[in-house]
């Protein structure tokens, strides 16, 4: 159940991913940068916590070297229906979010996007690489690799200390 596969990148950098306009976005150009990598949902119960606390994160430490990268993601339960655009505009709006939102992606399956199933044969979860829900989180280093993962029920503010960690390493 849940078995990482095994993918030949190393390095998140390795990746090339679609913002919100479907334009492709080379993640080498975060080489130096801790990264939050998260994929979101906005119609679900831990939306409001999480934009709120991502957002904070990001004022914080956004200008030392600190990233994060959204996901949307419509594979639990529906809960994100909306169009690229319609997602960004949420997020931006609602939750003043100023870092990348992408295009949606699938993070489990045969058709997950690779920059997840990178993230997934890094660091597996408690029950195995499957992602279980949304906002599930990737701390990166500066070298894109997978310091940690965290589930959904770990808000982004409690990792703070972790976040700290990697941007003095």
């Amino acid at each position: 159940m849940g078995a990482a596969e095994s993918v030949p990148e190393t390095s998140i950098h390795e990746f090339t991913v679609k913002d919100c306009n479907g334009k492709e976005v080379s993640l080498e150009m975060y080489k130096g940068k801790v990264l939050l990598v998260v994929n979101v949902a906005s119609k679900c119960g831990f939306t409001e916590t999480n934009y709120t606390q991502l957002t904070e994160l990001y004022q914080k430490y956004r200008d030392k070297d600190f990233e994060i990268l959204a996901f949307p993601c419509n594979q639990f339960l529906r809960q994100e229906p909306g169009s690229d655009q319609q997602i960004k505009d949420f997020a931006c709006t609602r939750f003043k979010a100023e870092y990348p939102v992408f295009q949606k992606v699938r993070v489990n399956g045969p058709d997950a996007a690779p920059v997840y199933k990178f993230l997934k044969a890094s660091k597996a979860g408690l029950f195995g690489s499957r992602i279980k829900w949304n906002f599930t989180k990737f701390l990166v280093d500066k070298n894109g690799k997978v310091i940690d993962r965290y589930g959904t029920s770990t808000s982004p503010l409690s990792i703070e200390k972790d976040i700290q960690k990697a941007l003095e390493s």
